[in-house]
């Protein structure tokens, strides 16, 4: 039975686990790995979120040409939702090819060189950071257009939304998902159910009507040409709603067990409602007959353009269905701007796990794929954090200049993935592989990649390769209308990244090199010196040397370095009183330097006696406040930095707890071996180095 006096008590919380929460063991990995149920709305919160101004940003660009251009709207809306499920089935085909998470970069790498996949690399990264960035101050301007008083703290409150999101993903997968998980489900509900009353009222005779129905268009004449980049434009902008759809692809080290089968069905639920309701929202505003204009003074019988906001397309069309001041309005519009607001949270997510991948391949810092106390990539999470907040101070918040830089890096990275698909498909046909059944490959699992036939190879293929053409097509259309309106510096910070990652591999290519064994380099040595290094008579002093005397050197001895004479003498008298016969060197410095007087010292030595190993060994103070690290430690420090480059020295730190230091480890009930803080008695302990070594291993009193 264990005494209770002996156990440890628990230990004092840091502000760090009151924040994120106590650690957890690595065999809770699984717990924290998502059901489908929280995944989709962890993941999904980005792509489903877009479908609240993608219909918007479509219709928009329409009306520039007048409202006889709406008509074309349907046509549009419809080659967004065929480019939507093109990708959706895409993607589903690379999470059963290539699951360890890293999507279209891991694509790319593969089936297109290095080059292509760093290109994917710096494009989702730029993206998640653009992700973050966009979604926190569309759903600030939300609040501001509520409450206008909050308007002066615009870029505080985006950048305190984005610490609270850094905040709750750091507690762990699992918390923030069920952190999010009910909003984003009231967002889907509550504008299907929206969808769905619209609808019926329509059939029923009674079509919604929205505020803005009557007003007129003041139109741009357009060219033939015109007409045709029109209509591209749109249906650029519909294709925002695509954005986030590669973030299961790139997670799926994330789901539970059977990882692929769960995000592939993940994907396909993301799809199928981000389909209904992109199209039922794009149905309903046609209906309603929602007229929404970039320049809201181009709205002919609107008297206030200059001086009240223009209503969102989904406020418009939820005070037609339900009415402005309903209790539904007000739910819509809510939702709307929480999950505006979460969907940065698929970046918070899938840049982590990007950032893990990158590290394991050498071309990110290692820290990234290093797993915190909550098992999460913590360190991408922060990283993530401090680029969206300095993004948010540098433009203001301001969403009209911002969202100019989004959607670039996600269709590149579209384009590229699903070029390197239609490589990876080719290779898999041409190696020859014996034809699979439907009926032999539903019986594998489907983590095998085998398990696909070759008719499903053929129309993966041809999916693929569709989703590429279609994808590229977006991707010049987009770069062509928003390039001069500030995604010009998004060009410039993927160059950026790419030669930030090229320059890591090669580093840690230069070191791997350079440290790997070889036939030539051999290590050995034939002595083992010690050196205690003592300043004043003290106990830290008293308890390195006898680690050092319990070390069993080959040699041993105390070095002092002589800045005051008077101090010297009385380290001389000292070392009698307390009965050392361990000999103690005294090494003059003129210059007032402790470290240059050692190391020349050193190195004499090593010249005498060849290739000796010396061992210097040094007390250190450990503390429990922060602010005592600044009053201790840092002679000490530097003299190490300076030892630990002089060849054949290692460098011994001997701890010493002060009583602040209880802050951090807890007082224990005994003392442990070796960490006995006890009084010197009357007599003091003889110390001496040992030369002969009994039999027994035991050292001689």
């Amino acid at each position: 039975m264990t005494n209770e006096a002996d156990s440890p008590p628990p230990e004092l919380k840091s502000p760090k686990h009151w924040i994120i929460g106590d650690p957890l063991p690595t065999e809770k990995l699984e717990g924290q790995l998502l059901p489908k149920h929280l995944a989709l709305p962890i993941f999904a919160s980005d792509p489903l979120s877009s479908v609240a101004y993608a219909p918007q940003e479509l219709l928009m660009i329409l009306t520039v040409g007048g409202l006889a251009f709406l008509s074309f709207a349907p046509w549009v809306a419809a080659a967004v939702v065929v480019l939507l499920v093109t990708v959706v089935a895409s993607y589903r085909q690379l999470i059963r090819a290539y699951p360890s998470g890293g999507g279209d970069y891991e694509v790319a790498h593969r089936n297109l060189g290095e080059k292509a996949g760093l290109v994917v690399a710096s494009a989702l990264l730029v993206d998640y950071v653009m992700t973050v960035v966009v979604s926190v101050a569309s759903g600030v301007d939300n609040i501001i257009s509520a409450i206008p008083e909050l308007d002066p703290f615009r870029v505080e409150l985006a950048v305190l939304f984005v610490v609270i999101l850094a905040g709750v993903n750091l507690r762990g997968v699992s918390e923030s998902s069920k952190a999010f998980a009910v909003p984003t489900y009231l967002f889907i509900g509550s504008v299907f159910v929206m969808i769905v009353v619209g609808l019926t009222r329509t059939v029923l005779g009674d079509a919604p009507v929205a505020s803005s129905a009557h007003f007129e268009v003041d139109a741009e004449s357009l060219t033939q040409a015109g007409v045709i980049l029109l209509l591209l434009r749109s249906f650029a902008s519909g294709c925002s709603a695509l954005t986030g759809v590669e973030a299961i692809a790139n997670g799926v080290p994330a789901f539970r067990r059977p990882k692929v089968r769960n995000a592939q069905r993940t994907l396909v639920l993301m799809g199928g409602i981000a389909i209904l309701l992109f199209a039922g929202l794009t149905a309903l505003a046609l209906i309603s007959q929602v007229h929404y204009a970039e320049n809201p003074c181009h709205l002919i019988g609107w008297e206030e353009c200059a001086t009240e906001p223009q209503l969102s397309l989904m406020a418009q069309v939820a005070g037609a269905t339900f009415g402005d001041s309903s209790i539904f309005f007000y739910l819509i519009q809510t939702t709307t701007a929480l999950v505006l607001l979460l969907a940065a949270n698929t970046a918070f997510n899938g840049f982590p796990l990007l950032g893990s991948v990158l590290a394991r391949d050498g071309y990110a810092p290692k820290s990234l794929s290093t797993r915190g106390d909550r098992l999460i990539y913590s360190n991408g999470v922060v990283i993530l954090a401090l680029a969206a907040s300095v993004i948010l101070v540098v433009f203001q918040a301001n969403l009209t200049v911002l969202i100019q830089l989004y959607i670039i890096g996600v269709f590149v990275s579209f384009t590229l993935g699903q070029t390197g698909m239609v490589r990876h498909w080719l290779r898999e046909l041409s190696k020859g592989r014996h034809p699979v059944s439907r009926s032999q490959a539903a019986r594998r699992p489907p983590e095998d990649e085998r398990a696909i036939s070759r008719p499903a190879m053929m129309r993966a293929l041809v999916i693929n390769a569709i989703g590429a053409g279609m994808t590229a097509v977006v991707l010049i259309v987009v770069t062509v209308t928003k390039f001069t309106h500030g995604a010009w510096i998004v060009f410039v910070m993927m160059p950026i990244l790419f030669t930030l990652m090229v320059g890591v591999n090669r580093y840690y290519r230069d070191v791997e090199r350079e440290i790997e064994p070889d036939p030539t380099t051999t290590f050995g040595s034939s002595g083992d010196h010690a050196i205690v290094l003592v300043g004043r008579m003290q106990k830290p002093v008293l308890k390195a040397l006898d680690y050092a005397i319990a070390a069993r050197h080959d040699s041993l001895e105390a070095v002092h370095v002589s800045l005051d004479e008077d101090a010297t003498k009385q380290l001389k008298k000292d070392w009698v009183k307390q009965n050392v016969h361990v000999k103690l060197r005294i090494l003059s410095s003129p210059y007032r330097d402790l470290s240059h007087p050692l190391i020349q010292y050193i190195k004499s030595r090593r010249e005498e006696h060849g290739s000796e190993v010396v061992t210097v060994y040094m007390p250190q103070f450990i503390v429990g406040h922060w602010w005592e690290g600044i009053l201790h430690n840092h002679k000490a420090r530097r003299i190490r930095q300076k030892l630990m480059l002089v060849h054949g020295v290692t460098v011994a730190l001997v701890p010493w707890l002060l009583d602040s230091s209880d802050m951090i480890y807890g007082r224990r009930s005994r003392p442990l071996p070796g960490q006995d803080r006890r009084g010197e008695p009357v007599r003091a302990v003889p110390r001496r180095q040992v030369d002969e070594r009994p039999t027994t291993g035991r050292r001689r009193p």
